[in-house]
């Protein structure tokens, strides 16, 4: 019952200081602060990973004179771009698609054709595999390129160069009056330009050395001292028949080292080079010792040798070249060539060419470029080769200081050979 009382006394003071000062004080002490109601925690910020995005490769696009008359082909990419050089006035467009060679040239053939390009027929072309066409001065080229990631795509280039405009005379006006006669001056030769008939003097020693083995000799002829037309073109054919007749002559006495000839009983590897060519032998032994592309050495997409086409630097040097080591070429790449050489245009060198350039670099002072085209810093790989320069690379066989030459075959006196 105190307790009772006790209680109520104390509501009642309370109710009573509730109005007063000090009551108020009591009350809002106890009361919420109105902050902490409005104010709710800021979530707890996370870190986000931090990625750093790859760099965007832009892609390569076409020159800006790039003829509307050419054709894409509508499932390749461009991969590069070469612009003219001071040697060439082509421009050079990398392509890389999925679909087969064959597709690729089936589609040009179609719609160059349908935009009335004129066709240039295989035996003009400085490849079978290419196709070229002409049209409004204007010369394209589709030209396959090896593959040398073996990863199943194909790369073929598309070259265009404007083709040489032929000079027209202008008429010669009628004079108005009758000019004085003067004598027509005797022409002379000029000393500063050589002669076409002559070899140019760095090579001449070679030629000459060459040129007494015989090979050159003409039918029903005695003159073996000197080579026709020195300066004019080599067909690949005459080149494929020097080089089996001088390197069998150099090593005569060793047959291990001698080139087959082909009998007539076998079966052409080239379509083009049947049993009957005059160069048959000689072009199938050496397809037989795997010495050229062929299908034999595993390049299929070589059905055909081409003999009445000119011979370029680079099939110069990658049929020489097997014969100078006598053993496999290593392995080789556009820039270990480049690293080697040092050639600004070594971009334009077919891969097949590449292991026989990059080794005849190894061969010192009788590396074969060396030697016919002396210090250059261009190789122009699709230049044609001059009779003369074809010659001189015949002079010497061998690697790294063994090997025989020309003037060793002249001079040695034949050893007997052996039953």
């Amino acid at each position: 019952m105190k307790q009772i009382i006790l209680i109520l006394s104390l509501i009642t003071s309370l109710s009573a200081c509730a109005n007063s000062p000090t009551g108020k004080a009591i009350e809002n002490s106890l009361k919420a602060d109105p902050l902490l109601q409005t104010n709710t925690p800021a979530p707890q910020a996370t870190t986000a990973p931090v990625t750093n995005p790859k760099p965007s490769i832009p892609p390569v696009e076409l020159p800006s004179d790039f003829p509307s008359e050419i054709p894409p082909y509508p499932n390749a990419t461009l991969q590069t771009v070469m612009p003219p050089t001071p040697d060439s006035t082509a421009v050079i467009t990398l392509w890389e698609t999925t679909d087969p060679s064959n597709v690729v040239q089936a589609f040009y053939q179609k719609e160059l054709k349908a935009k009335n390009w004129k066709i240039i027929e295989n035996s003009a072309n400085e490849n079978n595999d290419n196709l070229s066409a002409e049209k409004d001065n204007l010369k394209l080229t589709i030209a396959q390129q090896p593959n040398p990631q073996s990863d199943g795509k194909t790369y073929f280039q598309i070259r265009y160069q404007p083709l040489p405009v032929e000079t027209v005379s202008s008429p010669t006006p009628t004079p108005t009056s009758t000019p004085t006669s003067t004598p027509t001056p005797t022409p002379t030769s000029n000393p500063e330009k050589p002669n076409n008939n002559s070899v140019p003097k760095e090579l001449s020693p070679l030629v000459s050395d060459v040129a007494k083995l015989g090979i050159f000799k003409a039918p029903n002829s005695q003159e073996t001292g000197t080579l026709p037309d020195p300066n004019g073109k080599i067909t690949r054919s005459q080149y494929a028949r020097w080089i089996v007749d001088v390197n069998n002559q150099l090593y005569a006495n060793n047959p291990a080292k001698q080139i087959r000839l082909a009998v007539p009983s076998s079966d052409p590897v080239f379509t083009d080079v049947p049993t009957t060519h005059p160069n048959f032998a000689e072009i199938q032994g050496l397809a037989e010792a795997g010495l050229i592309p062929s299908p034999l050495s595993g390049d299929n997409t070589v059905t055909k040798f081409r003999p009445d086409s000119s011979l370029t630097r680079e099939d110069l040097i990658r049929w020489k070249v097997p014969l100078d080591t006598r053993q496999a070429l290593p392995k080789a790449s556009l820039d270990a060539v480049k690293e080697r050489w040092g050639f600004k245009d070594t971009s334009k060198i077919d891969a097949g060419a590449l292991p026989a350039i990059l080794e005849d670099y190894n061969n010192g002072d009788n590396s074969n470029i060396r030697r016919v085209f002396g210090f250059t810093t261009l190789f122009q790989p699709k230049k044609n080769v001059t009779r003369a320069e074809a010659a001189a690379t015949l002079w010497f066989f061998g690697f790294q200081g063994e090997g025989i030459s020309a003037q060793d075959a002249l001079t040695d006196t034949p050893k007997p050979q052996q039953n």
